[in-house]
């Protein structure tokens, strides 16, 4: 079956979820409206607060008041982005859903290029970033190393250098609400669901005000969530190491018990027998945590507990509330 043109205008939902972003937030807005108004009569931008403690709730909540196309959830406590954008994608009552950062690193002025592709037929339509400004060196390079290694070690491929910024299509919206697990690697639920996908690439800014929220250390544990989310392989690796330890172990037995046999009674020496004890009580302990990883994600999953909890909406009609 051919790809099936779109040719109306599509209520259009913005996903933004933020953490301390009040800077941001008015020339954000400013931004987005002028891309939206061009885009279609019908659009909502939906802020999702994820425990901010600075003054962003309140110009949200200005800009409802002069504008009922703006909405706000307020979470209960800071769950995480990943977790905010889900509270996000709940709620989002467009025909295309974009989800995007606050912080106008990704461009609002390329919707409506996404648009144009998706009434092309696309279901999918991803970002892809050709440059990425303000980012170390460092950043850059864990960045890619990560793509590359749960491209290798994942059945679901996630493409490089793209975020959560695309537009998905409202039939592939209802297909990640489904997926309802509590740790949360959303660049891989969109990949996992599947769907006919395009590319649009751009060249992403350095962040217009205030501090990223990622340090080194949230990277870090963000990419462990994604390895373990969409990859065995970890587990794996541990039964291979094993099967290979005790093999090895096997043959160096015999090479015991023949040269024993030969020479007579030989005592090790001390240096190498401590070494091969720290080695595998090293090993060991590394393959209990990556053992821990995953036990770890099945206790928090067994306890059923809502993802997240709203504390407040705002600009919400009544059929709009789950």
């Amino acid at each position: 079956m051919g790809i099936q043109l779109r040719r109306f205008n599509p209520f259009i939902s913005i996903v933004v979820p933020i953490f301390n972003e009040e800077e941001n937030i008015d020339y954000f807005f400013s931004r987005m409206n002028k891309v939206l108004s061009q885009c279609s009569q019908k659009w909502e931008i939906i802020f999702i607060d994820d425990g901010s403690s600075d003054n962003g709730i309140n110009l949200i909540k200005k800009l409802n008041a002069k504008n009922s196309n703006v909405r706000l959830i307020e979470l209960s406590r800071n769950f995480g982005k990943e977790i905010a954008l889900t509270a996000g994608l709940d709620l989002a009552s467009g025909d295309v859903v974009i989800p995007i950062d606050a912080d106008l690193q990704d461009p609002p002025e390329i919707i409506p290029q996404m648009i144009e592709l998706w009434s092309e037929g696309f279901d999918v339509v991803l970002a892809q970033r050709s440059e990425r400004e303000g980012e170390t060196y460092i950043k850059k390079a864990t960045a890619k190393l990560f793509y590359k290694l749960i491209n290798k070690i994942s059945d679901t491929s996630v493409p490089d250098n793209t975020g959560d910024f695309r537009l998905i299509d409202r039939k592939v919206l209802k297909s990640v609400n489904r997926l309802r697990e509590t740790r949360r690697f959303m660049k891989g639920l969109f990949s996992w669901v599947g769907y006919r996908q395009t590319f649009i690439t751009y060249k992403r800014d350095a962040r217009f005000a205030g501090k990223t929220k990622w340090s080194y250390w949230k990277l870090w544990n963000f990419a462990l969530e994604g390895v373990t989310s969409f990859s065995t392989l970890p587990l794996r690796l541990a039964t291979y190491f094993g099967v290979m330890v005790a093999f090895s172990s096997f043959l160096y037995l015999l090479f015991i018990v023949i040269e024993t046999s030969v020479s007579g009674v030989n005592v090790p020496g001390y240096a190498s027998t401590l070494a091969v004890v720290l080695f595998l009580g090293g090993s060991i302990l590394i393959f209990m945590g990556v053992i821990g990883e995953y036990l770890g994600r099945i206790y928090i999953e067994v306890k059923n507990r809502p993802i997240y909890i709203v504390k407040e909406k705002t600009g919400f009609v009544e059929n709009n509330l789950i």
